[in-house]
């Protein structure tokens, strides 16, 4: 079944460019479609990390600061999961609580969030891009 949420700004999800507003502000976040759901269904803040792991477990949530980044990521941690299963959080970092550290994993820097994202964070969410 298709994804069919409009993003926040009423851009339609599968559209994978970044936000052309600030988009210095924004960093992206893979997450599990079940996971941003139960968030949005509670009305509470996400606060899963990564694949299999909570930011209580991890201490941070991991994101991506470009779609480069978010598809070697898909590549590397979520190859074998259905794309269908998967969305794109674009986040907001001027509506964060948390401090935003960017900080260096195998040769890259990611930005990493060391507390849960508010709902209100999340400007838009789409379909993760396609890695090849």
């Amino acid at each position: 079944m298709a994804f069919a949420e409009q993003g926040l700004h009423g851009c339609r999800v599968g559209s994978c460019d970044m936000p052309a507003d600030h988009p210095e502000h924004h960093l992206l976040h893979i997450a599990e479609r079940r996971h941003w759901e139960a968030a949005r269904a509670d009305g509470t803040a996400y606060t899963t990390s990564t694949r299999g792991r909570t930011l209580e477990e991890e201490g941070f949530i991991h994101c991506s600061s470009d779609l480069d980044q978010v598809r070697g990521v898909l590549s590397r941690f979520y190859a074998d999961v259905d794309p269908a299963d998967l969305v794109l959080l674009v986040i907001d970092v001027t509506r964060l609580d948390a401090p935003v550290r960017h900080e260096p994993v195998d040769g890259a820097v990611f930005p990493h969030i060391y507390g849960p994202i508010p709902l209100s964070a999340v400007i838009d969410v789409r379909s993760v891009p396609k890695t090849r």
